[in-house]
């Protein structure tokens, strides 16, 4: 008996160190994500206001205007799939595994190829277990882009998409991403990139805004294009930034819950054998006591 309660102090013990472990990393992913729920608060207006003014003027150019605009046979896709650097956030790696899976059967069933640009660690390794082609010519920003999440370091990435897609290696581009709700709540999205569309839900809040151009539509729109197309990724990753904290956060919290029921069991099983040891101490000097006096 003495091993066995032995060994539930010593299981006691274990869920105390990682109920400790646990808490703090939800104290730490409540401070990052106020910070990263900032960011992408501010920029979301400004990237939603640059889109709807685009699709508003693109909406007058001819369909397919322009290297970014123009659109083709699809024969190869890229899927750009952002997830983070680390674990322990519950199913936020794996559903933007699970939208690329979608993806990539897809392509196979319509006899299209595709490459993947993992941007985080464990796309990265879910990229490698699956065996699918990994994109050429981006470094190390598939592991290092989270170290250092800034503005220029999202537009190195867009710009050399961007320049594959005009050399004509992708015909399509898809962003897989966590879009951040709040908390609690993360969407996976999946979302076009490339070739940029003029947008077709009507939802636009300058559908029916009449701009007067300077020098000409056609120049400004091809300037305006890259710009957009930066910020549309640089907003994905904002947005899976801010939804990782907020899903490890979440994870941490039902954990240490988790780990506090557990305790509360075991506690219960401990309070038990020790009780049990104590009965048969007594009725053993019982015993013992009977069988001196006979």
């Amino acid at each position: 008996m003495a091993g066995g309660l032995q060994e539930v102090r010593d299981r006691i013990s274990s869920v105390q160190n990682t109920m400790q472990i646990t808490s703090a990393m939800k104290m730490v992913s409540a401070a990052k994500l106020r910070r990263a729920q900032d960011a992408i608060t501010q920029m979301r207006p400004y990237a939603v206001k640059l889109q709807g003014m685009l699709a508003n003027v693109s909406a007058s150019l001819e369909k397919g205007e322009g290297q970014y605009s123009e659109v083709r046979e699809v024969k190869r896709v890229l899927v750009v799939a952002i997830t983070s650097n680390r674990g322990l956030c519950g199913a936020f790696n794996n559903n933007v595994v699970k939208l690329a899976t979608k993806i990539a059967t897809e392509c196979k069933e319509g006899g299209r190829s595709f490459d993947v640009l993992p941007l985080g660690k464990k796309a990265l390794d879910a990229v490698k277990r699956m065996e699918w082609s990994v994109a050429e010519g981006f470094g190390d920003a598939p592991t290092s882009l989270f170290d250092n999440l800034n503005f220029d370091h999202a537009s190195e990435v867009a710009n050399k998409v961007m320049e594959q897609f005009a050399a004509g290696a992708y015909d399509r581009v898809v962003l897989c991403y966590n879009q951040f709700k709040n908390a609690a709540v993360q969407l996976p999205t999946e979302e076009p990139f490339l070739p940029m569309l003029p947008s077709d839900d009507g939802s636009g809040a300058d559908a029916s805004v009449d701009y007067i151009f300077e020098p000409n539509k056609e120049e400004i729109v091809e300037r305006m294009l890259p710009n957009a197309l930066r910020v549309q990724l640089y907003k994905a990753l904002l947005d899976s930034h801010a939804a990782e904290h907020g899903a490890r956060m979440t994870a941490m919290h039902q954990a240490t819950d988790n780990g506090g029921e557990l305790l509360r069991d075991l506690r219960i099983t401990y309070n038990k054998a020790r009780q049990a040891s104590i009965t048969t101490e007594i009725l053993e000097i019982v015993a013992g006591s009977e069988a001196l006096e006979g």
